[in-house]
């Protein structure tokens, strides 16, 4: 956790009032939770070791584990018992207390990205292994800035945010452009896949998140 917080892992910095307060991309709960369940179901029989990949815009956790026997990964989406590969494992991060209650770490690490303001995480259970990957808010800051956006485009783009969605003729009356400057900047926002247009045409068409 403190490598990957202190190398990895960017903050963004904010003040509320005299005090500073560090934002991470990613919530340190749902982190501390992918980590622990690497650990505690983990096939030891074998000498491959948990990988974390860091990228750009997600974080990959892996690890060689086997799901339970007619269990699916839909199963991990919805309130489930606990069946831990490594029981004794288990049972000593629970009486440690690093884990708070048998079962519920899939479902967690959704509530905990959910609350952060991200999207849920991905769970894959392919290539005799256990996935989890976890993406940044797209429409984050530090993102929009790698993008190479105009002022307008990223002021569109906090305009869906509140409004969620923006015809061509609302683009050109708030920022003052015409009709082919806003085609332009709005296809470079599609392509860049950022929003989407709409399957409307004609008058009533219109751009969304």
């Amino acid at each position: 956790m403190d490598l990957l917080f202190a190398k990895y892992i960017h903050s963004s910095i904010s003040y509320d009032g005299l005090n500073r307060v560090e934002k991470y991309d990613y919530p340190k709960e749902a982190i501390r939770e992918a980590l622990l369940n690497a650990v505690s179901h983990k096939d030891y029989s074998e000498g491959t070791p948990i990988q974390i990949s860091v990228y750009q815009n997600k974080i990959i956790f892996w690890n060689d584990a086997q799901l339970p026997e007619n269990w699916s990964v839909e199963k991990l989406l919805t309130k489930h018992p606990s069946k831990p590969y490594n029981p004794d494992i288990a049972n000593t991060l629970f009486r440690s207390g690093y884990i708070e209650a048998w079962g519920r770490g899939t479902i967690k690490m959704i509530n905990d990205c959910v609350r952060f303001g991200i999207p849920s995480p991905k769970y894959f259970y392919e290539m005799s292994g256990f996935w989890v990957e976890f993406t940044k808010d797209k429409l984050s800051e530090e993102y929009l800035e790698s993008l190479d956006l105009n002022d307008r485009q990223r002021r569109a783009i906090d305009f869906l945010k509140n409004r969620k969605r923006i015809t061509n003729r609302e683009y050109q009356s708030n920022f003052n452009v015409s009709r082919n400057t806003a085609s332009r900047d709005l296809s470079e926002l599609v392509e860049k896949g950022l929003i989407k247009a709409s399957d409307t045409k004609g008058a009533g068409s219109f751009y969304e998140i």
